[in-house]
């Protein structure tokens, strides 16, 4: 029996799947399907002409894509400096002496560090390694620690600068300033939502948390003047964007002068630190690259089949409610973000649900609703991070603390993913929480 082109396409989705599960890399199995798919529905002219001769060339020249390696360098350079560590002696000096309060200090600084890292790994294994060992010793339970270590780490994506954010802005054309500033409440409203989860936690299983002593204010103050090099970095990084002093791409060079100098006079950044620095920057840009390139593939051959165009087309003509086809594609993102990376199902789906999801009638203007889908994308990819069994931070935390098994890290995160998911309903009921401060700024 003969397939249409669009079922075709669609048989792409299951095929795409299977290789996960078999353990082929996302970006191979995506770039695999793509060629097949291409290769039975345009032929060989096409595969050969088009895909295998100017994909590559034509997605790693674009200027766009260059502001990814800088943030991720940045990064870098900002756990070189020892950010993290002065960030985490500050929260605690005001969040230490409740109960759970040193969890809630790790998770306010993973957020203050993701104001200058832009990647939930490199703000997990940052965080992890400066407060996992003062959780330990201070008497913390492995699932606490750990869940609220893997899940502070996804700040590092939701407070601007965000990697994430700038790979979605590319595929749905959207603009970064306005993403930023969208995600910027937000992000907030996470880092606020994490600590009332401890504070619950620790209340509802009281062995679990302890509480250390109050430190005087005079204290305190001095321990927030030592994050001043952060508050400098964000205000020069996101300001420059916001005023527009220089674009995101000049903004993030800026970022990693920043940063690398910040490092250099606290005499962190030798030569060892700054080859390492590079070489992991070279590791996790090449991945993304290779991802973009399979994600190009594969929706190339989606495109060749109508699959966007046809599905577009298909949900304009009925009557569906607009809020029902929103929430199954979060609760597609939610499910995908159990078996898949967060980069590999944005490159995978944005392309299809933007034409779909900007032209539905939620009362707001098209590039309201991209910028508005942006943040609810966002929030799904980062709980698909902390979602057993494949959440990648979770994986980096539990590595790092050798007497906690997997199973009581799964155990631990269970309370942040219900404060994601009640976070992300919020947002889809309320769009004016995303948009607000952009409204207000433009």
């Amino acid at each position: 029996m003969g397939f249409s082109e669009f079922q075709l396409g669609l048989l792409g989705f299951p095929a795409l799947l299977i290789l996960i599960f078999l353990r082929v890399p996302v970006a191979a199995a995506l770039f695999v399907v793509g060629l097949v798919g291409t290769y039975i529905v345009e032929g060989n002219a096409r595969l050969m002409d088009s895909q295998l001769k100017t994909f590559a060339y034509g997605q790693f020249t674009s200027y766009s894509l260059s502001i990814i390696p800088l943030f991720l360098l940045m990064s870098e350079f900002a756990t070189q400096g020892g950010m993290s560590r002065n960030l985490f002696v500050a929260a605690n000096a005001w969040l230490g002496h409740r109960k759970g309060g040193l969890a809630m200090a790790a998770v306010g600084a993973s957020a203050g560090f993701g104001a200058v890292c832009g990647s939930s790994l490199a703000t997990a294994s940052s965080m992890g390694k400066v407060a996992l060992p003062e959780l330990e010793r201070a008497g913390y339970s492995g699932a606490l620690s750990t869940g609220a270590l893997a899940a502070g780490g996804t700040l590092g994506i939701l407070i601007p600068p965000s990697v994430v954010l700038v790979v979605y802005s590319i595929l749905a054309e959207q603009n970064i300033e306005k993403l930023f500033i969208a995600a910027f409440i937000p992000g907030l409203i996470a880092m606020l939502g994490y600590m009332i989860t401890i504070a619950i936690y620790a209340r509802v299983a009281p062995d679990s948390a302890t509480e250390g002593p109050r430190v005087p204010y005079a204290e305190r103050f001095r321990a927030l003047r030592s994050v001043w090099p952060v508050l400098l970095i964000f205000t020069v990084v996101i300001g420059g964007i916001y005023t527009g002093a220089f674009s995101p791409t000049a903004a993030a060079a800026v970022g990693v002068m920043g940063t690398a100098i910040i490092a250099l006079a606290n005499r962190a950044l030798n030569w060892p630190a700054l080859r390492d620095s590079l070489l992991a920057t070279g590791r996790t840009s090449g991945m993304i690259f290779f991802i973009v390139v399979g994600a190009s593939v594969f929706n190339s051959f989606l495109s060749s089949a109508q699959v966007p165009q046809t599905m577009a087309e298909i949900f304009r003509s009925t009557d569906m409610n607009p809020w029902l086809i929103l929430t199954g594609m979060l609760l597609l993102y939610l499910i995908l973000g159990t078996v898949m990376d967060s980069l590999a199902m944005i490159f995978l789906t944005v392309p299809i649900f933007i034409p779909i999801v900007t032209q539905l009638d939620f009362g707001l203007t098209p590039e309201e609703v991209g910028i508005w889908f942006g943040i609810l994308v966002l929030m799904a990819a980062e709980v698909g991070l902390i979602t057993p069994p494949v959440g990648l931070n979770l994986f980096v935390i539990n590595a790092m603390s050798k007497n906690v098994a997997i199973g009581q890290t799964y155990k631990g995160i269970l309370p942040f993913v219900a404060s994601d998911i009640v976070r992300i309903i919020g947002l889809a009921a309320f769009p004016a929480i995303s948009l607000w401060l952009v409204r207000l700024m433009s």
